[in-house]
């Protein structure tokens, strides 16, 4: 699936891990730029200690925040470049 087609619906409660397996938790929510629709950052929910240790931003309500720019592939599972989030 091409990443620049990926429904945000498509996305939402999939499970987030990294192109080495970790797991991360699942995405919650999207947040993106309204006027143009580009996705900015996935938002975590239930993240596991290795969200924590990632050093991934957060948001106001103390959210983790994956940049889309680090995810690799939409499929069963998001997967995400951990070289890349930050």
């Amino acid at each position: 699936m091409a990443l620049d087609k990926v429904a945000t619906r498509e996305m939402l409660g999939k499970v987030v891990v990294s192109e080495e397996g970790r797991r991360f938790g699942v995405v919650g929510d999207v947040s993106f730029i309204a006027e143009s629709g580009e996705l900015m950052n996935i938002i975590i929910a239930e993240p596991t200690k290795n969200a924590g240790e990632l050093g991934l931003q957060e948001n106001d309500a103390g959210n983790y925040l994956v940049p889309f720019s680090a995810v690799k592939n939409v499929g069963d599972f998001v997967i995400i470049s951990e070289k890349d989030v930050s």
